[in-house]
């Protein structure tokens, strides 16, 4: 019976995310077969291709870099790996849009299996899964395949992987999956130091002795090292400095004076991304905001985890697992509100995708692998909210 309410959650599960998608694909008429305009990725493939690690020519639409006369691609290099191996399928017209597609149906169902070790009932399991990710800013990228979409969704996608693998006591998986997400988004790095402790601490508390630890870790920490130094030749091959995967070379920065990561960007990304309202004025009345509001009215998971957090911290029960999961939350936000924006036009606040799996971390440490008539209601509202902000932006 167990195994029977499995598969049936996990068809229903494949259903409503590709309903969904395709559903609101359909109302805007959009095709996943389709590459998009901002491909990017596909560019830097066929470059690879032929032996460049930067492009023949300036693409103007693109967010190209522009460094001692050559054009390069400014955006960290993993979404291209699979790209890479689709253009000798596909040429330059990789359908990245169907790719995106793939990135989120597998994030759900790692998250379905990562939530269902935990204890949840294969329903509740599904339920969470579908709304955690889809009840949020994540939804309008899974519609399109432009760039910057390709690199969240798939950076996303990568760290549900390290945590679920890391959980089922696999850390050269988990540590290759979390390596690999910060060459999509370099914030990711945030989450190594965490995983790490969360995946120690039960093992050391039960008996585990450190050296036989490290031994456990040693193969991962290896593989994850690598390709951190990829990484860095990577980048001092195109731009002569490790860390730099070339957005501080985009005109907007080196021709034009702006700063991309400032002090003084905090005040006013704060007000907008974390206390601004959704809708302004307009001619016609209300109109959703196109350039971004509070991250939880957009992202109702983080709302939640900060309602859980206060809870516990009230009630005295906030432990060390729990402690970090919010510290390092915080220390992402605040990293993430000091650059110059949060993702541009979009719905919400788009960067916050990066967020959700510290509330994932959260949801699954639960004492009551449940969800209330509360928490159904707001992520309920926060997916037809999500729904109505997909159909506006793409509209």
């Amino acid at each position: 019976m167990a195994q029977k309410k499995t598969g049936l959650a996990i068809i229903l599960l494949c259903l409503a995310v590709l309903g969904l998608i395709l559903g609101l694909q359909a109302a805007l008429n959009i095709s996943p077969f389709n590459p998009s305009a901002y491909n990017t990725y596909t560019h830097q493939a066929l470059a690879w291709r032929a032996g460049h690690a930067y492009l023949s020519q300036d693409i103007p639409h693109l967010e190209l870099a522009i460094y001692q006369g050559r054009y390069y691609v400014s955006f960290p290099p993993v979404p291209s790996l699979p790209i890479y191996l689709l253009t000798f399928v596909f040429g330059a017209n990789v359908p990245d849009g169907l790719l995106v597609m793939a990135y989120a149906l597998l994030a759900t169902l790692v998250l379905f299996r990562y939530l269902a070790r935990r204890g949840f009932a294969p329903f509740a399991a599904a339920g969470w899964a579908f709304l955690s990710l889809f009840a949020s800013s994540l939804l309008p990228l899974v519609l399109q395949g432009a760039v910057w979409y390709q690199a969240q969704v798939l950076g996303l996608l990568l760290i549900i992987l390290a945590l679920e693998r890391l959980d089922a006591g696999q850390p050269l998986m988990g540590l290759i999956c979390y390596a690999l997400s910060v060459g999509c988004r370099p914030f990711n790095a945030l989450y190594g130091p965490l995983l790490l402790y969360l995946y120690a601490r039960p093992r050391l508390a039960g008996g585990t002795r450190p050296y036989d630890l490290f031994r456990q870790l040693l193969p991962g920490l290896t593989a994850g090292l690598l390709i951190a130094g990829l990484y860095a030749w990577y980048n001092i091959l195109r731009f002569g400095n490790p860390l730099e995967f070339g957005h501080n070379h985009l005109p907007e920065f080196s021709f034009q004076g702006g700063q991309q990561f400032a002090l003084a960007h905090l005040g006013k990304n704060a007000q907008q991304y974390l206390l601004g309202l959704p809708f302004a004025r307009s001619g016609a009345g209300l109109a959703l905001k196109p350039f971004g509001f509070s991250l939880f009215l957009a992202n109702p998971l983080l709302l939640l985890l900060v309602i859980w957090g206060t809870a516990l911290a009230l009630k005295g029960g906030l432990n060390m697992e729990r402690g970090l999961i919010l510290l390092f939350f915080a220390l992402h936000l605040l990293l993430l509100l000091l650059h110059r924006t949060f993702g541009g036009y979009q719905f919400g606040a788009r960067y916050a995708v990066d967020l959700l799996p510290y509330a994932l971390l959260f949801l699954a440490r639960r004492a009551r692998p449940s969800c209330t008539k509360a928490e159904a209601a707001v992520m309920l509202a926060g997916l037809a909210f999500s729904i109505y902000g997909s159909l506006m932006v793409h509209i």
